[in-house]
């Protein structure tokens, strides 16, 4: 595909990165020289200085034979306009990184589409509710719905003394157990498991499930004695922060610390939550900390966009007595170590940006690509169609690769749980999880 990502950013930066793996024609745009210079020193991809929004700049980089245009620049109103242009100079698909709510509404859809903008991405509240997510269940790392919650998937650090260590799969999820073992995380490598592999004290493991069945796998990994979360401390301002004190349940309580006396009243002026207080204060100071009462927290949310600063803030809210941690890291180079640190749940928002990138790169009908975080894997929703190969055999017949596995699939509105003798019909949406680069080879599949 040629695709031409405008704006040399982290966002930009980090696609051109993902997608420069899989060969692509990639042409990165900005403004700026020095930051094309970052990205040219260690990719092996096209930069082109210019603005984003010129219709000669445009023409220029050949956009009338261009695959896909992602405008990920700072600028919400930059994005959108470079998108309507590239779309009428003739470019075939384009998404624009957006900062409004109001435009991600279903019944705006149609309208982004009449102008020229296909889709739109907001990594910032999909990371603001994403956290919600985990404040909501303490004992999970990961947690994402599929189908409006027919299906969840979980990612869970298992522990010493869980039901569940040291067991051949095929014996704790068979055909008929109410859950799938979908992806293991083990010491830097992720695993698609299979019948005679085993789960490991301190795995990160990936179930999926339905939703009658999620106190079960809370009890079979050990995890019933973490605490409800009802009080929680988020140190950063801004917009991802203002996103989770908008999706916060009613019985949580926050108190959000922030330095910056602009930024604090930005987010205070934006909050419409009464169970929500901003502090204009920091939260790397155990002073503060202790008088805001940190031993009465159950939760602790670093989402500053520095990555060292919320990795030690978690660690320090760790040694306070604080059982959930959740980090925003946006330098990946950190992930792992944060991973080895046991800060709990790490968000990026760029893997946001990326899964939705993955979705409009395939030529299937594909709902939404997840990229998780923490593990070198893919979750996709693929729509099954007529015809596809999918529906030519049972599941155990498909001949599927071995870095593939199939966690479920909703029918008529409800999720099941899938199987060898499972067969798909047209209409199915199938959850796959995929390695890292490996969801070209599932996409024959659903074509």
């Amino acid at each position: 595909m040629k695709i031409i990502i405008a704006g040399a950013g982290e966002v930009g930066r980090h696609l051109a990165k993902l997608l420069a793996k899989e060969n692509h024609d990639i042409i990165l745009m900005d403004e700026d020289q020095e930051s094309l210079d970052i990205v040219g020193q260690n990719l092996d991809i096209l930069t082109y200085l210019g603005q984003p929004s010129s219709i000669s700049a445009l023409r220029d980089v050949g956009i009338a034979s261009v695959d896909l245009f992602i405008g990920v620049t700072p600028n919400e109103n930059l994005n959108m306009t470079c998108c309507m242009l590239a779309k009428k100079l003739g470019a075939r698909k384009t998404v624009a990184r957006i900062d409004d709510t109001e435009y991600t509404l279903a019944e705006n859809r149609v309208f982004f589409r009449s102008v020229g903008i296909d889709s739109l991405i907001y990594p910032e509240m999909l990371a603001g509710q994403e956290i919600v997510h985990n404040l909501k269940h303490s004992w999970v790392r990961q947690w994402w719905e599929v189908q409006g919650g027919q299906l969840v998937l979980l990612g869970v650090k298992v522990r010493q003394g869980a039901d569940i260590l040291n067991k051949p799969l095929r014996n704790i999820c068979g055909p008929n157990d109410p859950f799938h073992v979908t992806a293991i995380k083990r010491d830097g490598d992720t695993l698609m498991p299979h019948g005679d592999d085993v789960i490991c004290e301190n795995d990160l493991v990936f179930f999926m499930t339905t939703p009658e069945h999620i106190d079960y796998i809370r009890q079979v990994s050990g995890k019933e004695d973490y605490p409800e979360v009802r009080n929680v401390f988020i140190m950063g301002g801004g917009l991802t922060t203002i996103h989770v004190t908008r999706h916060l349940p009613s019985h949580i309580h926050a108190k959000v610390f922030e330095p910056d006396p602009h930024l604090s009243a930005f987010t205070r002026d934006n909050i419409d939550n009464p169970n929500v207080m901003v502090i204009n204060g920091d939260a790397r100071d155990p002073d503060i900390l202790r008088e805001e009462n940190i031993e009465k927290v159950e939760a602790f949310v670093a989402a500053t966009e520095n990555s060292e600063s919320n990795i030690l803030s978690c660690l320090a809210a760790h040694r306070f007595g604080v059982r959930k941690t959740v980090s925003m890291i946006e330098n990946t180079d950190y992930i792992t170590m944060a991973q080895s640190l046991d800060i709990g749940t790490i968000l990026n928002k760029k893997t946001f940006a990326a899964g939705h990138i993955y979705r409009m790169m395939l030529r299937a009908d594909v709902e939404s690509v997840k990229s998780l975080t923490v593990a070198a894997a893919d979750v996709a929703e693929f729509h099954v169609k007529e015809g596809s190969r999918v529906t030519n055999a049972m599941v155990r017949d498909l001949h599927l690769p071995g870095s593939v596995n199939l966690g479920g699939y909703v029918r008529d509105g409800r999720g099941y749980l899938i199987n060898g003798s499972t067969c798909f019909v047209p209409g199915d949406v199938v959850v796959a999880f995929c390695l890292e680069g490996e969801i070209k080879k599932l996409e024959r599949y659903f074509k």
